[in-house]
């Protein structure tokens, strides 16, 4: 199985990832995922490489696994884990975007009092996950008709979980969908549920936490409870992939 290395040289995939993320005001990002658990990274992917990737969904070579949502009571509609090698751009900015969010997980962690830290380069998270015995790649390609939807749910797949993911809106709302926003929900102990709803346009990116995250009370640091979801999709076809940083078993 192949995997991105620090001793491989980078391809122009992983070179024009890394330039487009690291353009991104990073400081400002962590802020938003600090106050709101989510940050949008507008036009991540341009429009032709958004509909690039959505056209690799017939295309099994491309996939591990198949998933119908509503046989598992995941919600419905259905999605398709990639198998590796990753599509170059999809494993490119899997590598670019994990430093950023490594630093601002292991914050996290820290005000949450959480011993584990995140190492910098992705794939030395990589072989931690392989060294337990979670070597399937995560990255998935999500699509919707008109009265799917996807419960509020975490995508925790083993023993490690990295507490952020990226997804990316491959379809136009308003053109190639209605309907169809992401929703993140936060639960705080003894307080109703928050719910925000994340506006995205074809080609943007939202990261946000996948379970838990910190806020400050008036007697430090507590955890916070969070789920992601997609609301009903009205009409069209709406194509999401997300960009799940740890392996499962």
């Amino acid at each position: 199985m192949s995997l991105h290395s620090p001793a491989i040289s980078p391809t122009s995939a992983d070179m024009s990832a890394e330039a487009r993320v690291a353009s991104y005001d990073w400081r400002s990002l962590a802020g938003e995922l600090d106050n709101y658990g989510c940050a949008v990274l507008p036009n991540l992917l341009s429009p032709d490489e958004c509909r690039g990737i959505a056209m690799l969904y017939p295309d099994e070579g491309h996939f591990r696994r198949h998933i119908h949502m509503a046989r598992h009571g995941f919600g419905k509609g259905e999605y398709r884990y990639f198998k590796y090698p990753l599509p170059g751009l999809l494993g490119g900015l899997r590598t670019a975007l994990y430093p950023h969010l490594a630093g601002v997980a292991n914050q996290w962690n820290a005000r949450m009092g959480i011993d584990e830290r995140y190492p910098a380069a992705h794939p030395s998270f990589l072989e931690q996950c392989h060294n337990a015995g979670q070597t399937r790649p995560t990255p998935l390609l999500l699509q919707y008709v008109p009265g799917d939807f996807n419960c509020l749910h975490q995508d925790l797949y083993g023993d490690l979980a990295f507490p952020i993911q990226v997804a990316i809106l491959l379809s136009e709302p308003g053109e190639d969908f209605t309907g169809g926003e992401f929703v993140l929900t936060e639960q705080r102990p003894r307080m109703q549920s928050r719910v925000e709803v994340v506006p995205l346009r074809r080609g943007d990116a939202v990261a946000f936490a996948v379970h838990n995250r910190p806020v400050q009370g008036s007697k430090g640091n507590y955890r916070v409870n969070l789920r992601h979801g997609v609301s009903r999709i009205r009409t069209g076809m709406r194509h999401t992939v997300g960009i799940i940083f740890h392996d499962a078993r």
